[in-house]
């Protein structure tokens, strides 16, 4: 069963003498109770701006959020300002990109984690104080009573991730989302916070929603993936599927744009031509066409339809030319957010 329910998601920017500009475009997809999803695609594909339209962060003004967000039984966009703050940490927590500009630089550690267990759990501040060291333990910083007195600027950048990683899973959320929790840290410390993430899901049963550009970071963390691409989503199948069996012309050249430590050859990388400025809108084609090597007339006149892939359950891929062949899922003509 789902635990959340993305549908027809869409952002639309507004901006006085400009044109409207569309991040996020008819997105839809769920997670399971439990469940790890990953979100993949490069910058400026909408992955963080999905992520934040779940967490009600968006800004209030020139943003227009329409479609559902259902979380258990709640639709988070009907929520009111003040009942949503109660929802997140409780129910869903984030950790954000760059914990350096997240964190308070004037407050504690110690304080900025004590506030999120009083405000959620209601103990009293010597209780979450106690269970605030107890989590710096548990994500492996060291000296946690010392770590709670500091200020986040006298930390290094993987302790304070991991202080981002307490705070978020600190009143034991059901819902668990990570915008590139592993960006500007060595490969090291890379590892060890996708080791710890893992960990902490197992523990709690949370889901896990993954924000990242980085194939290699969901192929070992996440169940499903959904490849973005323009504000759509291009392809969604399991992880294993995934990676056997790319579809989409953008996913297929994402991964074979990673080195391979078991390739022989060793010649040059494949790259993807052009930016991701490049797009045409989806009411006129693929947005993907001007970049794509498979690209072809049909590529062109309207919104490509959704398929599912000939052979792999859950596999459904947008693209009238996928890599692999593919047959027109149920209910094709319609409008349809997730591939």
């Amino acid at each position: 069963m789902s635990f959340l329910r993305v549908r027809d998601l869409t952002v639309t920017f507004t901006r006085p003498g400009q044109a409207p500009v569309r991040a996020v475009d008819g997105v839809t997809f769920d997670v399971g109770s439990g469940q790890s999803v990953g979100i993949v695609g490069e910058s400026g594909s909408g992955k963080s701006v999905t992520s934040l339209a779940v967490m009600r962060l968006l800004p209030a003004r020139n943003v227009q959020v329409t479609g559902s967000i259902e979380l258990g039984d709640q639709d988070l966009l009907a929520l009111s300002a003040r009942q949503m703050r109660d929802v997140r940490g409780r129910d869903v927590a984030m950790i954000f990109q760059d914990p350096m500009t997240s964190l308070n630089p004037v407050l504690t550690v110690g304080r900025q984690l004590v506030e999120v267990i009083v405000r959620h759990d209601g103990r009293s501040v010597a209780e979450a104080r106690r269970d605030a060291q107890a989590l710096l333990e548990r994500v492996g910083i060291p000296d946690p009573a010392r770590r709670l007195r500091e200020y986040p600027h006298q930390l290094s950048g993987g302790m304070r991730q991991r202080v981002m990683i307490a705070i978020a899973v600190a009143c034991r959320p059901r819902l668990l989302i990570a915008d590139e929790p592993t960006t500007a840290l060595d490969v090291t410390i890379q590892a060890q916070i996708l080791d710890l993430l893992r960990d902490l899901v197992e523990e709690s049963g949370s889901a896990l929603v993954m924000i990242t550009h980085d194939l290699g970071v969901v192929a070992g963390l996440c169940e499903r993936v959904h490849v973005m691409y323009s504000g759509r989503i291009v392809e969604s199948a399991p992880a294993t599927g995934l990676f056997a069996r790319p579809a989409h012309p953008y996913t297929d050249g994402l991964l074979r744009s990673i080195p391979r430590i078991d390739d022989e050859e060793r010649g040059m990388l494949h790259t993807i031509r052009g930016s991701v400025r490049d797009v045409v809108a989806w009411e006129h084609g693929c947005a993907f066409q001007p970049r794509c090597d498979h690209a072809v007339e049909s590529c062109l006149g309207g919104p490509p339809p959704v398929h599912d892939l000939t052979g792999a359950p859950g596999h459904r891929v947008r693209c009238p030319r996928p890599v692999h062949p593919a047959t027109p899922a149920t209910g094709t003509g319609r409008s349809e957010g997730s591939a």
